[in-house]
């Protein structure tokens, strides 16, 4: 498998329809960003807030994109989503470690890819000065623990 097809697979590959799937990560991304929100103020720029905060927005939209109908071919070749529309060819789960490991790895993707963005907040705040080396390593190991999980564990499919 080349690296972009496994990139697109681990990015798209599990946007599949799924209302249980999308409900689990709105409650996930919604209840990581009310730990956020309810941080004392003099610590909602420490980095296990921050953390949290960012790591709450791919879990949200994600979760927007598991509860679409239309989201289902989304990283999908013209022949494999012809295939699609088949009654037999409906998409089995991963396996529950699995599915545990790839909401960590999206919670950490928040503070992977939005944590270099807190440059911006020491800009609009003047006195403020954000964690960003801490969020980004802590996005990158919770984002690396997820894949690595994925990887190592057998992919026994459940119904779901």
């Amino acid at each position: 498998m080349e690296l972009r097809e496994s990139v697109l697979e681990n990015l798209a590959g599990d946007l599949e329809y799924h209302p249980k799937r999308g409900a689990l990560y709105l409650g996930l991304g919604a209840a990581a960003l009310c730990y956020w929100i309810l941080a004392p103020s003099s610590d909602k720029f420490m980095v296990v807030p921050l953390v949290f905060g960012l790591g709450s927005l791919p879990l949200l939209l994600k979760g927007v994109f598991l509860l679409r109908k239309t989201s289902e071919g989304l990283g999908l070749s013209q022949m494999d989503l012809a295939r699609l529309s088949e009654p037999g060819s409906r998409k089995a789960l991963p396996s529950t470690p699995c599915l545990v490991a790839q909401v960590v790895q999206d919670f950490g993707a928040g503070g992977l890819l939005l944590g270099p963005v807190l440059h911006v907040a020491k800009d609009v705040v003047k006195p403020l000065e954000p964690p960003v080396l801490p969020v980004f390593l802590v996005g990158l190991a919770l984002f690396l623990v997820g894949w690595l999980v994925r990887r190592l564990t057998p992919s026994v499919a459940i119904q779901g």
